[in-house]
């Protein structure tokens, strides 16, 4: 029996074809958008937190905070509490959860063992950056790598008893004659004598308290040594950095870089805050998900060519089949 097309059929199955096109773009799209927000997740400007150290306040990263907003940046600079390694980075956590997406996580000295601490298992920290830091490993603590690296600290502060809601301890101040030439020699002495006057002391367990976790051993990080440091010894501050496998810059420098230093200290953030997923190496050693991102965008793209291909066959069928 001969078959006779419907009249317009043949305009119906081109017609098929098209929105069967149609359906397989979109598919594809729908597929491949995924893997292209994953992607553009760099794109995102991070939010910045520095955390100062001893003898310091959160005004020592004015001039850095400036340049940051400069370039688009949301900064927050809280108030290290100096009073001890693990209620101190308990603190800085606290101020991490309250940020919404992701975040560079900056250490001024005593700030980078907080930091080393107060950023394990927060997903949402990406980068470390250590500015003349402490980074300690698991065990060690700001005064056992002292030992190892010694530097003029050690003859340049008196120990002063506190009490505190019926908590007494130690802290520790840096001599005002000795604060210039050992925390800030690249700066106005007119300007570290305001320093000495307002510097904030530090609790002895800041500096005697060990270490529990190491994050800087699972997110990327990044290190500026300050060659003419006096208050942590750039040596130990080349060993952190190498050990670590951070990115590390060195200059011309006394302790408080982010002070006398602000631009190359906000380089460095920068670079943190807009390096490529492909440039961390934490992730290239774990692995990275931008090729399983790529074989499922590709598996989809292939899947949603069969379904509308298979569409097509199946709606041409239908249409090439005679009335009843």
């Amino acid at each position: 029996m001969t078959v006779f097309p419907v009249p317009g059929s043949r305009r119906r199955i081109r017609r098929t074809h098209v929105i069967a096109a149609g359906c397989a773009v979109a598919l594809c799209t729908s597929v491949a958008a995924p893997a292209a927000a994953d992607g553009g997740t760099t794109a995102t400007k991070p939010t910045i937190v520095l955390v100062h150290g001893a003898f310091a306040d959160a005004s020592s990263w004015n001039g850095v905070v400036e340049r940051l907003e400069h370039h688009g940046y949301t900064v927050i600079a809280p108030a290290n509490p100096l009073r001890g390694l693990y209620s101190d980075s308990a603190y800085i956590a606290s101020v991490l959860d309250s940020i919404k997406g992701p975040i560079v996580l900056v250490g001024h000295s005593y700030g980078g063992a907080l930091i080393s601490t107060a950023a394990a298992d927060n997903p949402q920290v990406k980068s470390l950056v250590y500015v003349s830091a402490l980074m300690p490993d698991v065990g060690e603590s700001g005064m056992t790598l002292g030992a190892k690296f010694p530097s003029e600290l050690g003859t340049a502060t008196k120990s002063v008893p506190y009490r505190a809601g019926g908590v007494s301890g130690t802290d520790l101040y840096l001599k005002p004659d000795k604060l210039h030439q050992v925390f800030a020699a690249d700066l106005p002495e007119s300007t570290t004598r305001v320093m000495a006057v307002t510097q904030r002391p530090a609790a002895t367990t800041a500096f005697s308290e060990t270490a529990k976790v190491a994050a800087w051993k699972h997110i990327p990080s990044w290190f500026l040594v300050a060659k003419q440091d006096k208050t942590i010894n750039p040596d130990q501050e080349r060993f952190e950095a190498k050990r670590a496998g951070s990115h590390m810059v060195e200059i011309d420098s006394s302790h408080v870089a982010m002070i006398s230093h602000p631009d190359a200290v906000t380089d460095l953030v920068l670079q943190a805050a807009t390096a490529a997923d492909s440039a961390r190496p934490a992730l290239a050693a774990t692995g990275t998900t931008h090729d399983a991102q790529a074989e499922t965008a590709l598996t989809g793209i292939a899947a949603a060519s069969l379904i509308a291909g298979a569409g097509t066959v199946l709606l041409g069928r239908r249409l090439r089949r005679p009335a009843s």
